[in-house]
């Protein structure tokens, strides 16, 4: 039977950590890498039997999922995030999966989020299934700084258990996290040669809403569906208004 590692990367996240340790309990070990938290988010890893590290250099999202990787034991490797968490299905699911070796494949995630602590169920993240569970030895993640990604040589399948992942409890969350992604992606596409302008900014975002709430069915998930729409259109016009900025 193939063991696995569980690896996560963390920052601050002594709020919701212990969850998803929880959900994880059935993995061979649990590795977590932390990338400058100043509260006791390691300390909480430790007390919770996670092997635990810190990253020396913060180099973006790809390359710190891949340092953490590097770091696990095994060669099967499940990543996660500390705001999700697999619930009862899935974690019978990738135990029984284990029993098999994973049948040679790697494995993606049905992932159900929540805005605002409701699911969303349209809004273009119902066929949300991210890869998240590989054989280092044939894969691993790209060095992009921001919306990183798994790349295997593998056979992939899908489970049929839920990831539940906690976005954001409050707007403030997700504004703060739209910045951040949004100056990362900003300074690469700059890098890539690309440009923008306000009006280009502003008719992105316009169309970002208009394919979210209208052909996403995004009206579906009432008035916080609605919520998300908007917001996530002002992190598109944040983007492109930043790489304006950037490359005046």
């Amino acid at each position: 039977m193939e063991k696995l590692s569980a690896v996560l990367i963390v920052k601050n996240e002594s709020a919701r950590l212990r969850r998803c340790l929880e959900s994880l309990a059935w993995a061979d070990e649990i590795v977590v890498l932390d990338t400058g938290s100043t509260d006791n988010t390691i300390d909480m890893a430790l007390s919770l039997g996670c092997k635990t590290f810190s990253l020396e250099k913060w180099e973006g999202f790809g390359k710190a999922r891949q340092a953490a990787v590097a770091l696990a034991t095994y060669d099967w490797v499940l990543s996660i995030d500390a705001d999700e968490l697999a619930d009862p299905l899935l974690q019978k699911e990738l135990l029984a999966l284990r029993e098999r070796d994973f049948e040679g494949k790697a494995w993606r995630l049905k992932r159900l989020s929540y805005y605002l602590d409701q699911p969303i169920r349209f809004c273009g993240w119902q066929n949300d299934a991210p890869l998240r569970i590989f054989d280092r030895r044939q894969g691993g993640f790209d060095a992009r700084a921001v919306h990183e990604s798994v790349h295997t040589t593998q056979e992939t399948g899908t489970c049929q258990g839920w990831l539940h992942h906690y976005t954001y409890p409050t707007r403030q969350d997700h504004f703060a996290r739209m910045r951040f992604y949004g100056d990362l992606s900003a300074q690469r596409k700059l890098e890539q040669g690309r440009r923008s302008n306000p009006l280009d900014a502003l008719l992105r975002a316009k169309l970002k809403f208009l394919k979210m709430y209208f052909l996403r069915l995004g009206f579906l998930d009432g008035a916080k569906g609605f919520r998300l729409c908007l917001d996530s259109a002002w992190g598109i016009w944040y983007k492109y208004h930043r790489l304006w900025q950037l490359g005046k």
